[in-house]
């Protein structure tokens, strides 16, 4: 008996999809409001300006 193995194609994730997820789950934990917390995460920040990511 042969088994037939499925394989999956996964679409990229998108930085829209990544925002709204990190929006949905902080809007739970505080009790905030989503697109409120969706607005505040696309404006551009100069906070930390300054330092650099690692690569």
């Amino acid at each position: 008996m042969a088994k037939s193995v499925q394989t999956s194609i996964r679409k990229p994730i998108s930085a829209q999809a990544v925002l709204r997820a990190v929006a949905s789950s902080t809007a739970i934990e505080t009790g905030q409001n989503i697109q409120q917390l969706e607005n505040k995460l696309k404006q551009p920040s100069s906070k930390f300006a300054s330092l650099k990511l690692a690569r």
